[in-house]
């Protein structure tokens, strides 16, 4: 079996799982929410269509773009609909266990289990769904799922490939508004660090951080390291690395409809991507430190020469600025002339 057929074959079977805990998931009486929560009202279950676009381009990201091994792309989306006092993830809370995982490794069975214990134990979640992953930064998936007035919220993570532990995703968004469901709601991602591991590029080994860091959102200027892969010190704010729209459909007799599997044309971009590939993100040339200075060569009794190199760490991009020389020289007189 090849490893295309393989990875079908594992989602399948995820996906009848993610079938099972929906089933159980509605057959559970919800608690109450909170008093202080606006309360939906809204009389019938609403329908809706997920798409995600992946807008993690080169010419928007170019500092230390993945190319190969593996190339940029994004994992399967996990996602969930509940009540108001569940969390699937929140910016600066620690990450649990499942999503620790998700994030590092893009191993969602921890994060199931998670979901569906706190499903029994608070009666807060309704259902989980899924869609398959994206071959591509700038590819897309979609997905369908059903939300109810008393679990009319939605959270998902979906793994940035290849990372330490970056994920974009939405805690807790209400899809209701008083006594009716939204019809479009359209959110720009960003990308967030689970505070799991340290690594700073794309491609950084394993290193755990110890003690556990909270979950923090990834900017132009934090963490303020120049190693780091999203570090564009001239930009006041990344452009968005992914975009969600969920539009309200109308209901069907399925519980719920399985992802679709991914095809040539549901990797192709759309006329949006098209127009996102115009951003182009300036990207200054980085240098090293200088070398020390050379031996000083020359007659002795006369001024000599010395040399100092430095090199290149990342080349210009999209009319960033210009490397500096890389090399200097000085007069000297040469040492231990006899």
């Amino acid at each position: 079996m090849n490893m295309h057929a393989t990875m079908n074959v594992v989602f399948e079977a995820f996906t009848h799982l993610l079938v099972v805990l929906w089933t159980l998931g509605g057959g559970v009486q919800p608690m109450p929410v909170p008093t202080d929560v606006p309360m939906c009202t809204a009389s019938e279950p609403a329908h809706y269509k997920l798409t995600f676009n992946g807008k993690w381009s080169r010419s928007a990201f170019p500092k230390q773009y993945p190319v190969y091994r593996p190339p940029a792309q994004w994992s399967n989306i996990v996602g969930v609909t509940h009540s108001s006092d569940y969390h699937m993830w929140q910016h600066n809370g620690f990450a649990s266990n499942g999503v620790k995982e998700f994030s590092e490794k893009g191993e969602a069975w921890t994060l199931i289990k998670e979901v569906e214990a706190a499903g029994e134990r608070i009666q807060s979640v309704y259902g989980v769904f899924s869609a398959p992953a994206v071959v591509g930064g700038t590819g897309q998936m979609n997905t369908e799922f059903e939300v109810f007035a008393r679990h009319s919220y939605l959270s998902f993570i979906v793994r940035i490939v290849p990372s330490p532990d970056w994920f974009v995703g939405v805690d807790s968004v209400d899809l209701c508004d008083g006594d009716h469901w939204k019809e479009n709601v359209s959110l720009e991602l960003f990308p967030y660090d689970a505070g799991t591991d340290s690594g700073f590029t794309f491609s950084s080994p394993n290193f755990e951080t110890i003690p556990q860091d909270k979950i923090t959102q990834i900017t132009s200027s934090f963490p303020s390291h120049p190693a780091n892969s999203f570090f564009y010190p001239r930009l006041k704010h990344l452009p968005p690395i992914a975009k969600v729209t969920l539009t309200k459909v109308k209901k069907n007799n399925q519980i719920i409809s399985l992802p679709e599997e991914p095809t040539q044309s549901n990797q192709l971009p759309t006329g949006n991507e098209i127009e996102d590939k115009l951003i182009n993100t300036p990207l200054d040339c980085e240098v090293s430190v200088w070398s020390p200075w050379g031996l000083c060569k020359g007659k002795c009794g006369d001024s000599g020469v010395q040399h100092r190199t430095r090199y290149v760490l990342m080349h210009a991009a999209n009319s960033g600025k210009a490397c500096p020389q890389l090399e200097e020289e000085r007069k000297c007189f040469p040492d231990n002339c006899l």
